[in-house]
């Protein structure tokens, strides 16, 4: 097979679709840390010595890289891209960050692509939710597919859309995972774990969360004042327990925030259901 595909970023994303695909020779791939070219020969891909050598004959390009670094990388390859070719921003970071990365590769003729990973990588593989969004989501979308991606779904034309949808769930996914972490720190104190447990799993209701947004919302413009008196209450709880109640506090501002004032917004009927990552 003509080598068309180029990795920048060869950590576990790389290395799982690459072994999962397998695209061996028909890929290059390139990474700053040199120990990951023994990853490369154990996937099967070549393995090139400059990120420019990787990109050379490219035309889709997937950027596996940290957040940090995902915009100086796009800057970075930008002039060295062909005309044409599909730039895949498949990191996790702000509709700004991918904005700004855009601008870089659309300048040099290529065609950027905004893309959300919406669950983690192991053990979906190549059937990972994809969500594509940008002015080459289409042409993204059917070459995403072409190299063995098989859940790959475009959500606009416009650069950020894809990006905003993974950024703002994360707030739930990330957040709870957080609060979990501060409820159980301070349960373990307090030595009351099952009982706090148990009292959860007894007050779980399974919900839609369009109808569970619409109804915390509603608690919240109604009652904020007096939660937010409550959760004090916990966050003094916590701090004599000697556990720093990070999210508590902000739970605690938001809610007096929220006091009286809803948030307008639709609940369409449901129509997709995305992976918690």
């Amino acid at each position: 097979m003509e080598r068309t595909l180029a990795l920048i970023g060869f950590g576990e994303a790389g290395s799982t679709f690459a072994k999962a695909a397998g695209w061996e020779a028909s890929a290059q791939a390139f990474d700053i840390n040199p120990a990951r070219h023994a990853a490369m020969e154990e996937a099967g891909v070549l393995s090139a010595a400059t990120a420019d050598s990787a990109l050379s004959g490219a035309g889709l390009v997937l950027s596996l890289v940290t957040a940090d670094a995902a915009l100086p990388v796009a800057r970075d390859v930008a002039p060295v891209l062909e005309p044409g070719t599909l730039f895949c921003d498949m990191n996790s970071v702000a509709p700004d960050t991918k904005r700004a990365a855009a601008l870089a590769v659309e300048a040099a003729g290529a065609r950027y692509v905004d893309v959300a990973v919406l669950a983690p990588v192991n053990p979906a593989r190549l059937k990972v939710p994809l969500l594509v969004s940008g002015p080459a989501a289409d042409d993204a979308a059917a070459a995403l597919r072409a190299v063995g991606f098989t859940n790959v779904r475009v959500v606009g034309a416009d650069v950020g859309r894809a990006s905003a949808i993974k950024m703002i769930r994360s707030i739930m996914v990330k957040g709870v995972e957080a609060l979990t972490a501060e409820m159980m720190l301070a349960a373990t104190k307090a030595d009351v774990v099952q009982e706090v447990l148990a009292s959860l799993d007894a007050s779980e209701k399974s919900e839609s969360w369009f109808t569970r947004a619409a109804y915390n919302i509603e608690r919240m413009t109604t009652h904020g004042l007096r939660r937010a008196a409550e959760m004090e209450e916990s966050a003094k709880t916590l701090i004599g327990l000697g556990v720093e109640p990070l999210m508590t506090t902000g739970t605690v501002a938001r809610q007096r925030s929220q006091a009286g004032h809803t948030i307008a917004f639709e609940t369409p009927a449901k129509t997709t259901k995305e992976p918690a990552e």
